[in-house]
Formats: C-alpha cells, structure tokens, sequence
C-alpha cells in the first residue's frame, strides 16, 4: 500500500516521501480501514519537525496522522459492534496512508461525507476537553486565542451550546466568519487587553490559548487568574500558574458522535479550507505550519 513517512525530523517538503509498506495487521481492539479522508493537524508537523522531543518518542520511519474515516477492511479481535464494510471514523496512527489502524472509532452518519468525518475528532476532542477543564459557568464571557483555526472554530461553537458567550481572536479577513459561528471577534497584538474589556465589561471567566503564540502572560492578566487560563499548544503554561491541556483523548465516543450528529443535523460548521490527495500531504502540512488555516485541511486517498 502506499504511505506517507518521514525517516529524520526536519520541514514536510524535506523529509515526508510516500512509500509502499505491506498492509498493518489489526491488534487487539483495532480496526483497519481503507482510508477514503485523514485530517491535517498541527500536531503532524510539529511532531515531524521535532518540537516535541523531551515529550514524546519517534520511531523512525514514521508514519503521519491520527485521524481518519474510511470503510472497515479488518477487525481485531476482542472487537465488537463493527462489520467489515462499515464507514467509520475516528483516532489512529500514520493515517496518511492507503490503509491505517483505528484505536477508538464511531460509526460515520450517512450525512456526513468522509472528508468532514475525518476532520472531526482531534479538533472536537480537544475544544470538548478544554472546555471541560476550564469548567466556565454559564452566561459567562471567555476569551479564544486562535479561534478561526480548526480547535478554535470547534471550541466556539461548543462554547456557544453550553451557554458561554467568546469572544475570539483573529485576523480581520476571519471576523465574519467567527460572527458567523457566534462569536465576537477582536484583532491580535497590543491593546488586546483593552479591547476585551471594552467587549465584556463583567470581565472574562477564562481563556484558551490555542494559537501558542507566546501569549499566555497576557491571557493571565486579562483573566486575572492563572488557573482559569488553558493551553492547548504552550508547554510552558504550567510555569505560569495555568494549565496545560493534552491527551490521551477523553469521551471519544461521546464527543466524535454528538459532533457527527450536530453536524448531519445542521447545527454544527465543519470548514474545510483545502483538500489534498495523498501524494501533495506534504503540502498540504507546509501550508498548516503557516499557522493561517481557517478551519481544516485534508487529505483524501483514491
């Protein structure tokens, strides 16, 4: 089968190649899939350009991915509740590949198109968990640092069905988009602070750094509490007082079901900026390193 791998750290365009590997064989618990979609997260290129060394290993050559949908090929065992021939989707690894491992999955809705399906779970996932962790009340206003991106447009809008006002930061060409998904939005850099107080005089229950931007003093000094301060991207955070927030993933099930049904139902935006086929997933990661991605990129395999 062909597959995306990279055999030393470096840029996408520099180390990603697509290789003919045999077919992974399912383990306990998991599923194959012929991959028809696998979403783009900044996590692919970051981990692929080293930053989480000291955190994680890679073992080379690695594959890329950890999202996908697709039609089941082979199951595990120990594993029930799926037939081979069902659409599925969910978490896994290398899923930039003609045929990949699922570790936790769900039954795709007829409804939502394997593109879609794909880039659901990590941005779903995550903004639920943030979310969760921030444990804001409702009614009350937090602040999204980077909420056009893929976790920022999925955090504001699960925000919005708790009953949280946000305001979220972006570039000006995104702002109609955000007031599109409920939030308010205000511009990046120097006097942030002000034009947040002048949005929710009643102040700000909590923030979510998901553009890791160096900014978390200045999300601190606006919440006036570190504690009520998550970050999705800035390893740093903890060094601060604030959080930060990272896997394994919580609620699968739960979280990529109610997003896939959210969705099918017309209640729930899924953007997706840009679609890619196999061979350009390089690409496809050099253009989410830009860090200007409204929504997601994805990839789709014939």
């Amino acid at each position: 089968m062909k597959a995306m791998q990279y055999k030393a750290y470096g840029a996408p365009e520099a180390v990603l190649e697509m290789v003919h590997v045999s077919k992974p064989g399912p383990s306990h618990g998991e599923i194959r899939v012929k991959v028809r979609a696998a979403g783009v997260n900044p996590s692919d290129w970051k981990r692929m350009e080293g930053q989480y060394k000291g955190f994680e290993e890679v073992i080379f050559p690695s594959g890329v991915g950890v999202e996908a949908s697709g039609i089941v090929d082979a199951i595990g065992d120990g594993v029930t509740g799926v037939r081979v021939g069902d659409a599925v989707f969910g978490y896994g690894n290398s899923t930039m590949a003609e045929y990949t491992l699922l570790s936790d999955w769900v039954q795709k809705p007829e409804g939502v198109p394997f593109e879609v399906a794909a880039a659901i779970p990590v941005v779903s996932e995550t903004a639920w968990r943030c979310l969760d962790d921030l444990n804001a009340a409702p009614g009350s206003t937090i602040l999204v640092s980077g909420a056009a991106g893929g976790i920022g447009s999925a955090v504001v809008q699960l925000a919005r069905r708790r009953g949280l006002q946000v305001i979220g930061t972006a570039s000006l060409h995104n702002h109609d988009y955000l007031r599109a998904l409920g939030a308010t939005p205000t511009t990046y850099g120097d006097g942030l602070k002000d034009r947040v107080q002048a949005l929710a005089p009643d102040g700000i229950a909590g923030a979510l750094d998901i553009a890791g931007s160096g900014i978390m003093p200045e999300l601190i000094d606006i919440v006036g509490d570190a504690s009520m301060v998550v970050s999705v991207t800035d390893f740093s955070a903890v060094d601060y007082g604030a959080r930060f927030s990272a896997g394994p993933p919580r609620k699968v099930h739960q979280v990529l079901s109610e997003v896939a049904g959210l969705y099918e139902k017309g209640l729930y935006q899924l953007y997706i900026q840009a679609v890619f086929p196999l061979e350009e997933a390089a690409r496809a990661l050099t253009i989410s390193s830009q860090q200007q991605v409204r929504g997601k990129l994805v990839i789709v395999v014939n």
